[in-house]
């Protein structure tokens, strides 16, 4: 289970990095903010995941 974790956290990382170079190039502000919280969020996770593995 958390190798699928990891990597649905990557997916989402990527994901919010498309989405704010996709919003960089528009110059659409919301849609690069909107990046920017998906990345963070994913990296909230993966601290998450690295503290579990910690304590494994």
């Amino acid at each position: 289970m958390a190798l699928g974790d990891k990597i649905s956290n990557a997916a989402e990382d990527l994901a919010g990095k498309a989405k704010e170079a996709t919003g960089k190039a528009k110059g659409d502000e919301r849609l690069e903010a909107e990046g920017q919280g998906d990345q963070t969020k994913a990296q909230a996770k993966k601290v998450g995941e690295d503290v579990k593995d910690v304590f494994r």
